[in-house]
């Protein structure tokens, strides 16, 4: 039987200048992430949609989403397989496009991991295991977009 879980958070603006939003370039585009107990993130529009480039903007922080929710199921099921992880890094690449009308979205992600395991650790088996991913993570199992693997191995 499945269960249902529930995930909440506080999006607040923080961009008013005095004015509100009287004129589209009298408001700055920021905002933060407030969930009780948990540090505040500080975040803002896309650069190219009059961001500030310093904070986190929507789109890295699904793009950031995607890779922490494989990373961590990729730890579980390693480890479950006997493969011992020492380090993991990924550094995600997510295409979107933009439409005429401004109209956005997401048209595919790769995850590029690079993943350290103890010496000795069948490297066939320790790739294997990304396929499996996409069948538990919930941001996998919830992005209309294909994500696809590029992981690279090194032992210690």
């Amino acid at each position: 039987m499945t269960r249902e879980n529930q995930f909440t958070s506080s999006i607040v603006w923080t961009g008013n200048t005095g004015a509100g939003t009287r004129t589209y370039r009298g408001y700055d585009r920021t905002w933060n992430v407030e969930i009780p107990g948990k540090p505040v993130i500080m975040c803002s529009n896309d650069p190219e949609l009059g961001g500030d480039p310093t904070l986190m903007n929507p789109e890295d922080m699904l793009l950031s989403a995607l890779s922490a929710c494989h990373m961590l199921w990729y730890l579980h099921l390693a480890s479950t397989a006997g493969i011992v992880v020492t380090g993991y890094r990924d550094e995600p690449l997510g295409i979107g496009e933009t439409a005429p009308d401004g109209a956005g979205r997401f048209v595919r992600a790769t995850l590029r991991p690079r993943i350290s395991v103890a010496r000795g650790a069948d490297l066939d088996k320790a790739d294997a295991i990304h396929r499996d991913i996409h069948k538990y993570c919930f941001i996998a199992r919830s992005v209309s977009f294909p994500v696809t693997i590029e992981a690279t191995f090194t032992t210690d």
